[in-house]
């Protein structure tokens, strides 16, 4: 289980749902609508998860995360939410430690969240 979430994640309603139904399960959430958003709360405080969408207004996901590969230090685990299927080649790249598919269920994402780890799931 995860002790320090961030969503990254453009779409407010999505990001409330998201949001709302990781805290109702105990899980904190960080919220950020932006890469520079992301970058600033990693910067001033790191997490352990995030869940970066990878269509963001500024820049991509993509981008967010390899800065993020790039840091030095404890890297946190990262599931990349997407609505199009994700290039092969930058999942091999930057290695999110999972990918979801939009839309995907919550219980998809809980079970990401809380431990239980794959690759892809729809």
């Amino acid at each position: 289980m995860s002790d320090s979430t961030l969503l990254v994640e453009d779409d407010a309603q999505l990001r409330g749902i998201l949001q709302r139904s990781l805290e109702r399960r105990g899980h904190p959430v960080r919220v950020a609508a932006t890469g520079a958003a992301a970058r600033a709360l990693l910067t001033a405080e790191p997490a352990d998860l995030v869940l970066l969408d990878i269509n963001l207004p500024d820049e991509t996901g993509w981008e967010v995360l390899r800065w993020l590969r790039e840091r030095p230090g404890r890297q946190p685990r990262v599931v990349v939410l997407t609505a199009g299927a994700s290039a092969r080649s930058r999942v091999a790249d930057l290695k999110p430690d999972a990918v979801l598919l939009k839309p995907f269920p919550i219980e998809a994402l809980l079970r990401l969240v809380e431990g239980d780890e794959g690759q892809v799931a729809d």
